[in-house]
């Protein structure tokens, strides 16, 4: 077995124990002492509120395209678990300094209010910029964040194996290339790893997968089941220390 442990984020909370992206979900993820939690946010009315989906229906009842409806409405929907939608502050409140926060923007137009959310939360807690990933898909939006708010870490998202492998990290300067492990690539990580980044793989829910990757050289993991990752890094920890 490899002799490296992994970082390990919580794929919207510990969402096997409550509904995902809840400040209970992310609660119980914070009580395993995880290293990392994720969470997605959209722009609501001009509020970033926490939530997955672009539509209703998975989780909370409805059809209604999340972006057509106001915050508090949509904050009022009680989800499986009996939370509610939760707003980016309350999960930085919540977080606090006890794990990194990757924040990914799931919607459009989120960019601003996310760099105005994490001033003002540093400003007013003194929290530290180091804490926080902010990722995305939408790479246009992460070069709006190099521009608005370049003291948060970048991480760039990408569900493929791109033609210039790692090349689009460089103009956002980026920290992280987050890859899917569906299309885990030795190329793509080589070339993020030579420049510079680390390489964090979605969504790793088997074991297996946890030693392929790990003799990889992956740095970490984004999860919905941060249990197999703790148990994973316990037995490198026993390999490696008898103890």
């Amino acid at each position: 077995m490899t002799s490296t442990t992994l970082f390990c984020f919580a794929h919207r909370g510990y969402q096997q124990r409550a509904s995902e992206n809840t400040l209970q979900a992310i609660g119980h993820a914070l009580e395993l002492n995880v290293g990392g939690i994720e969470i997605d946010v959209w722009n609501i009315g001009g509020q970033l509120l926490v939530k997955h989906d672009r539509r209703l229906g998975r989780l909370i009842a409805g059809s209604e395209l999340i972006t057509e409806m106001h915050p508090d409405a949509l904050k009022e929907r009680p989800l499986p678990c009996g939370n509610k939608v939760p707003t980016l502050r309350e999960v930085l409140e919540l977080v606090g300094n006890s794990a990194q926060l990757n924040i990914e923007l799931k919607g459009p137009n989120c960019a601003a209010l996310f760099a105005d959310e994490i001033h003002t939360f540093t400003q007013d807690t003194g929290a530290s910029y180091e804490q926080y990933i902010v990722s995305s898909f939408d790479h246009r939006q992460l070069y709006q964040c190099l521009q608005l708010a370049p003291e948060v870490r970048r991480g760039v998202l990408v569900s493929g194996v791109p033609l210039d492998l790692a090349a689009c990290s460089a103009p956002l300067k980026a920290y992280s290339l987050h890859t899917n492990v569906d299309f885990i690539n030795a190329d793509l990580i080589a070339d993020a790893k030579q420049r510079g980044l680390k390489n964090y793989v979605f969504t790793v829910n088997d074991p297996n997968d946890l030693i392929l990757l790990a003799a990889q050289g992956i740095d970490g993991v984004f999860t919905d089941e941060p249990q197999i990752v703790s148990d994973f890094n316990a037995r490198i920890e026993f390999t490696k220390t008898g103890t």
